[in-house]
C-alpha cells in the first residue's frame, strides 16, 4: 500500500517538472518571436518573418496564443491547481482565503497567472486590437506591392468607374427632367422644386447607412444591393403616372445610389498601394465627370424630341423626358452586372478575420497582374497574414416569436445603432479634430459648388427671360372680326380686345396673355396653348373642342358665359417645336462639363507631386476667387465662360477632397466616416440650392459674397488637415 501511495507521489512529481519545462518553452519560444517583430519593424517593415517562422512558431499569428492558457501544452485538470512553490493539488484542502487576497485590484489577476479576456476591460482590448491594425498596415502595404498594379486594378477601376458613373448621372438627371416632369404631370408652382429636394434626401440618407453598411457585411455586397436598388426604381419611375409616386421612385433610387461614392473609393483605394493610391483614385474621379458628359449629351439628344413619345389614350402618355430616364439608368444596369464578376476587398476579409478569403483574393490578383506582365512562373509568396484581434459584440436578440416584418425593423434598427456607434468612434481622440475639419470643407465646398451650379444656369435663363419679354408684342383695343387663326401667336399681349365670330384652329398660343378682352361666338378647335392665360375675360356663346384651356388659364374674374368645352385635352400640353431655348439650356450644362476635363488630368497628374491639400486648400480659395468675376456676367456669353471657369477650377478640389477622405480613416470605419461626410454634402447642395435659387433676379451682392467666403473659409480649414500621401492605409 505504501509503494503504491510513492508511486502516486512520484508520477504527479514527473508531471510536474513536465508541465514546469512546457512552460518555460512556451514563454521562451514568445518571447523571442516578439523580439523577431520587434527587431525586423524598426528596421525595414519585412514581412519575411511571416513567412520562415520555424516549425515551433508555425501556427503563431494564424493562432495566437490565448490569455487565458487554454493553449498549453500538458495542462490538465490534475495539475491545474499547482504552484510552483507549493505542492498543493486539485481537491486538496487549501485553507479559507484571507479578506485580503479576495479584493484584487480591477483588471488584476494572481501573480504568475496570464490575464485572460473576460477580466481584461474593453480599453485593454482595443489598444491590442489597434495595435494588430497597425501592424496588419505595413504588412499589406508590402503584400500591395508585391502584387503589383495591372489588369486586376484596371479591371476593378472600370467596374467602380461604372458605379460612380451612375452617381454623377442622378445628380444632373434630375436638374434636366424636372420641367419636364412638373410640366408633364401638371404641377402647381407651390409643389414645383420638390423633386430636386427629395433626390437629394434620399442621397444623404443612402449615404450614411450604405457606407455604414460596408463597414459591416463588405464593400462588394453593398455597393451590389446599393446600385441595384437605384437602377430598379430609377427604371420604374419613368413608368409611373402620378407625381407622387414619381417623387416616391426618386427618393428610393437616390437612397439606392447614395452608397456609391464612400464604397466605390473605399473599395479601390484598398487594392492600391501608397505610391499608386492618390494619382489612380484622381482618375477614377473623372468617371464622375463622364456621368455629367453623359447625362448632359442625352437630354441634349433626347428630352426637345416631343416626337420620341407614344401615349395610350389619355390616360397613359410617355414622353421624351421619360426616354431619357430609362437611359440614364444603363450605367447602373451595366456596373451591376460587371461587379458581380469582382471579389470583395481582401482587406475587408482581413479586418473582419476571414484569413483564407482575403489570401484567396491578393493571391488571385497577383496571379491575374503577374500572367499580364508575361510572368506567369512568379509565385505569390506570402503564405501568412496578420490578423488583427477579433472583438465580441452585444448584440441585441428579437425573440423568435415575432414576425418577418418585426424581425425585419428590428434587424435594421440594430443595424444603424451599430453604424451609429462606429460613426462615434470616428469623433474620439485622436481622430475628433480632423473628423470635424473634414466636415465643415466637405459642407463648405458641397454648399458653395451645388448652390452656383444652380444659380448659374438659372441666372443664364433669368437672362434669357428678359431678353424676351424686351420683344413682346402689345395690342391694345384690337377688334377682330370673321377672321381664322390658324397660325402660331408667340409673346404677345393682346389688352381690351373684340373678338366676334372668329375661329382658332389648329393653332398653338406661346407665351400669349389676353387681357380685359371679350369673346362672341367663337369656336376654338385643336388649340395648345403654353405659357398662355386669359386675365378678365369674358367668352359668350363659344364653343370649345380638343383644347386645353381650362379653368387653370381662365384666370382673374374670367367669365364663360354660354359657352361649350367638349373633349378637352388631358393632362399637360410639352412642346419643343421651334423652342431653342431647351437646346441651349442642354447645351451650356454639355459645355460646362466639359470645361472639367484639364481640371481632371492636371489634379490626377499633380496629386502626388505637390500634395493633398495643397491641391484642395489652393483649388478652393482659387474658386472662391473667381466668383468675384461675376459681377461682369451681364450677358449669356460672359456667364458661360464664368461658368466653365469655376468648374475647371473646383473640380480638383473635389479629387483631392476624396483622395483626402479615402486616406483618413481606418479600414473598419472608412466606408462609415466616408458616408457621413457625403451626407453632409448632399444636405448643403440642399441648403445651397434653396438660398441661391431664392435669390435669382434679385441680387448678385449676396450670392458672390457667400460663396467666396464659404470657399475661401473651407479652403483654410482644409490646410490644416494632416497629409496623408506618405501614409500607409491605415
Amino acid at each position: 500500500m505504501e509503494d503504491t501511495y510513492n508511486n502516486r507521489t512520484s508520477l504527479a512529481k514527473g508531471a510536474k517538472d513536465m508541465v514546469k519545462e512546457a512552460k518555460r518553452h512556451a514563454k521562451k519560444n514568445v518571447n523571442k518571436v516578439v523580439d523577431r517583430a520587434t527587431d525586423e519593424y524598426t528596421s525595414h517593415h519585412n514581412y519575411s518573418r511571416f513567412q520562415d517562422e520555424g516549425d515551433e512558431d508555425e501556427d503563431f499569428y494564424r493562432n495566437p496564443p490565448r490569455p487565458d492558457g487554454d493553449n498549453e501544452e500538458g495542462s490538465s485538470d490534475a495539475t491545474e491547481g499547482h504552484d510552483d512553490e507549493d505542492e498543493i493539488y486539485e481537491g486538496e484542502y487549501q485553507g479559507i482565503p484571507s479578506a485580503g487576497d479576495s479584493k484584487q485590484k480591477e483588471g488584476q489577476v494572481a501573480l504568475g497567472q496570464p490575464m485572460s479576456d473576460a477580466t481584461r476591460d474593453r480599453k485593454g482590448l482595443e489598444q491590442e486590437r489597434q495595435a494588430d491594425e497597425e501592424e496588419l498596415a505595413q504588412q499589406y502595404e508590402l503584400i500591395i506591392q508585391e502584387c503589383g498594379h495591372g489588369r486586376f486594378q484596371w479591371q476593378l477601376f472600370l467596374v467602380l468607374g461604372l458605379a460612380l458613373m451612375s452617381d454623377g448621372v442622378e445628380v444632373f438627371v434630375v436638374g434636366f427632367v424636372l420641367p419636364s416632369a412638373e410640366t408633364d404631370m401638371c404641377v402647381p408652382n407651390s409643389s414645383s422644386g420638390w423633386l430636386g429636394s427629395v433626390v437629394y434626401l434620399g442621397m444623404m440618407v443612402g449615404a450614411f447607412f450604405w457606407g455604414g453598411m460596408s463597414d459591416k457585411v463588405g464593400r462588394r455586397q453593398c455597393l451590389l444591393i446599393c446600385m441595384s436598388t437605384n437602377g430598379f426604381f430609377a427604371f420604374l419611375s419613368s413608368f409611373v403616372q402620378g407625381y407622387g409616386l414619381f417623387l416616391l421612385c426618386r427618393l428610393f433610387a437616390g437612397f439606392g445610389i447614395g452608397g456609391a461614392v464612400p464604397i466605390v473609393f473605399s473599395f479601390f483605394a484598398e487594392v492600391l498601394s501608397r505610391e499608386k493610391r492618390g494619382e489612380h483614385l484622381s482618375w477614377l474621379c473623372m468617371f464622375w465627370m463622364i456621368g455629367e458628359i453623359y447625362a448632359s449629351a442625352m437630354a441634349w439628344a433626347i428630352i426637345p424630341h416631343y416626337g420620341w413619345s407614344f401615349s395610350m389614350g389619355s390616360a397613359y402618355q410617355f414622353h421624351s423626358w421619360r426616354v431619357f430616364v430609362v437611359v440614364c439608368a444603363l450605367p447602373c444596369v451595366c456596373a451591376v452586372v460587371a461587379l458581380t464578376f469582382m471579389p470583395e476587398s481582401p482587406r475587408f476579409y482581413l479586418e473582419v478575420g476571414k484569413h483564407d478569403e482575403a489570401w484567396m483574393i491578393l493571391k488571385q490578383i497577383h496571379d491575374t497582374n503577374m500572367r499580364a506582365r508575361g510572368q506567369p512562373e512568379k509565385v505569390f509568396t506570402v503564405n501568412r497574414i496578420k490578423i488583427p484581434k477579433q472583438l465580441d459584440e452585444l448584440v441585441e436578440m428579437e425573440s423568435e416569436s415575432g414576425n418577418r416584418v418585426s424581425k425585419f425593423f428590428f434587424r435594421i434598427k440594430s443595424e444603424i445603432h451599430g453604424i451609429y456607434l462606429n460613426l462615434l468612434k470616428c469623433f474620439n481622440y485622436p481622430m475628433r479634430e480632423n473628423m470635424i475639419r473634414l466636415a465643415i470643407v466637405w459642407f463648405t465646398l458641397s454648399f458653395g459648388y451645388y448652390g452656383l451650379s444652380v444659380w448659374f444656369p438659372d441666372v443664364i435663363k433669368h437672362l434669357q427671360a428678359d431678353d424676351y419679354a424686351s420683344k413682346v408684342k402689345v395690342h391694345n383695343n384690337e377688334r377682330i372680326e370673321d377672321f381664322t387663326f390658324n397660325f402660331t401667336l408667340e409673346n404677345q399681349i393682346h389688352r381690351n380686345g373684340l373678338f366676334i365670330n372668329d375661329r382658332f384652329i389648329n393653332m398653338k398660343l406661346r407665351s400669349v396673355a389676353f387681357i380685359d378682352s371679350t369673346f362672341r361666338n367663337c369656336y376654338f378647335d385643336d388649340v395648345t396653348s403654353v405659357g398662355s392665360v386669359f386675365r378678365n375675360c369674358t367668352f359668350i356663346d363659344a364653343l370649345f373642342f380638343n383644347t386645353d384651356i381650362d379653368e387653370s388659364k381662365l384666370i382673374d374674374g374670367t367669365e364663360v358665359v354660354n359657352s361649350t368645352f367638349t373633349h378637352n385635352k388631358k393632362g399637360c400640353q410639352m412642346t419643343f417645336d421651334d423652342d431653342y431655348s431647351a437646346y441651349w439650356v442642354y447645351f451650356i450644362n454639355f459645355l460646362g462639363t466639359l470645361a472639367v476635363l484639364p481640371g481632371n488630368i492636371v489634379s490626377a497628374l499633380l496629386m502626388d507631386k505637390i500634395g493633398r491639400l495643397s491641391m484642395l486648400g489652393g483649388s478652393m480659395v482659387l474658386s472662391g476667387i473667381s466668383c468675384f468675376f461675376l459681377w461682369f456676367g451681364t450677358s449669356e456669353s460672359m456667364m458661360i465662360f464664368m461658368l466653365c471657369l469655376y468648374n475647371g477650377l473646383s473640380i480638383s478640389a473635389w479629387n483631392s477632397l476624396d483622395v483626402v477622405t479615402t486616406e483618413s480613416f481606418p479600414t473598419v470605419r472608412r466606408g462609415t466616416g466616408f458616408g457621413f461626410c457625403n451626407a453632409l454634402c448632399k444636405l448643403a447642395a440642399v441648403l445651397g440650392n434653396l438660398f441661391f435659387g431664392s435669390l435669382v433676379g434679385i441680387t448678385k451682392v449676396i450670392p458672390i459674397l457667400m460663396a467666396s467666403s464659404v470657399l475661401v473659409g473651407g479652403g483654410l480649414v482644409a490646410l490644416r488637415l494632416p497629409d496623408t500621401r506618405a501614409n500607409v492605409l491605415m
